[in-house]
C-alpha cells in the first residue's frame, strides 16, 4: 500500500490478523527485513511493515530524513491503516524512531521492542563521519557504502557460516538508492540523546541485541536498566541484522513477549 505524507510517499505491508505490531526496520534494509520473521508472527498478530522513508519503495522526500520525520510519517501509516494503539518494534533506526514516537505520540504506544540500537546521540566524531558517508555515496553511490557496512551489520558467524543470508542482505540493501542513503545518514547525524527519555517509557519493554553487533551490547544493557520493568534477551552468534540473521530465535522470542502482553 502506498500514502502521500508530506512531501514523500510510503509503502507498507500489512499481514496477519490480532493486535496491532508495526516493525520499523534498520538502515538501510526496507520492509523486507522482516520477512523471514513474519510467518512466526502473522497468524496471532496484524503486523505493519513499512519501508521507512528514503527506503525500499518510499521516497526520501526533501532533506535530511529525520527522527520527527520518521515518526510522523510512521503516524500517518497508523491512520492509514486503522491502528490506534500498537506495540512497535524497532531495529538500529527503528530504535531511534520509538524514541520519537514517545515523545510525539506516547498515547499510540502499547509496548516497545528495541533491537540492536541505543539511546545516546552520535559523538561528534561520528556525527561528521555519517556526514562525510553521505557526500561519498551521493558522489560514488550507494554500492561501495553497502559493501564497506555489511561486515558491520552481519555477525562473524553469519558471514562465515551462511552466504546465503549474506547475499539476501546484499541484494535487500541495494534496493536502497544514494538520495535515500544520503538523507538518512544526515538525519540520523541530527538525532537527539534519547537518554533522557529512556526513565518516562512506562510500557512494557522488551530489548534484544545480537551478542556480536558491533554496537556494545552494553547499549542495550543500559536501555534495558534505563526503563522500568525492560526486560533484555541475548542472540547468539548474530550481529546488527539478529532478526534477518536468527529469525527464528528472535520471531520465537518476540512471539512469546507479545502473547505476554495486555489485549487491550
Amino acid at each position: 500500500m502506498q500514502l502521500q505524507s508530506d512531501d514523500t510517499t510510503l509503502y507498507y505491508e500489512i499481514h496477519g490478523s490480532g493486535p496491532d505490531v508495526v516493525l520499523l526496520h534498520p538502515f538501510p534494509a526496507n520492509h523486507k527485513f522482516w520477512l523471514p520473521i513474519v510467518d512466526t508472527l502473522a497468524s496471532r498478530f496484524r503486523l505493519t511493515l513499512p519501508d521507512l522513508r528514503g527506503h525500499g519503495q518510499s521516497q526520501p522526500g526533501n532533506g535530511p530524513a529525520t527522527m520527527q520525520k520518521h515518526a510522523h510519517d510512521v503516524l500517518k501509516i497508523c491512520e492509514d491503516a486503522g491502528i490506534q494503539r500498537a506495540a512497535f518494534v524497532g531495529c538500529s533506526i527503528g530504535g531511534y524512531i520509538n524514541f520519537e514516537l514517545w515523545r510525539q505520540a506516547r498515547e499510540r504506544v502499547k509496548a516497545f521492542c528495541f533491537i540492536d540500537t541505543k539511546a545516546p546521540a552520535d559523538t561528534d566524531e561520528a556525527r561528521a563521519n555519517r556526514l562525510k558517508s553521505a557526500d561519498d555515496v551521493l558522489a560514488r553511490g550507494p554500492e561501495p557504502f553497502i559493501e564497506d557496512m555489511l561486515p558491520k551489520l552481519l555477525g562473524q558467524s553469519t558471514r562465515s557460516n551462511r552466504p546465503d543470508i549474506a547475499n539476501a542482505a546484499r541484494a535487500m540493501l541495494m534496493e536502497t538508492s544514494a538520495a535515500g542513503i544520503a538523507a538518512s545518514q544526515q538525519g540520523m547525524a541530527a538525532r537527539p540523546d534519547s537518554t533522557p527519555t529512556l526513565t518516562t517509557i512506562n510500557v512494557p519493554t522488551l530489548v534484544i541485541f545480537g551478542e556480536e553487533d558491533s554496537v556494545p551490547v552494553s547499549e542495550g544493557e543500559a536501555i534495558r536498566a534505563g526503563i522500568r520493568g525492560a526486560e533484555m534477551r541475548v542472540i547468539e552468534k548474530a550481529g546488527h541484522y539478529s532478526p534477518f540473521e536468527k529469525p527464528e530465535e528472535v520471531g520465537r522470542t518476540l512471539r512469546e513477549w507479545l502473547e505476554r502482553l495486555p489485549r487491550s
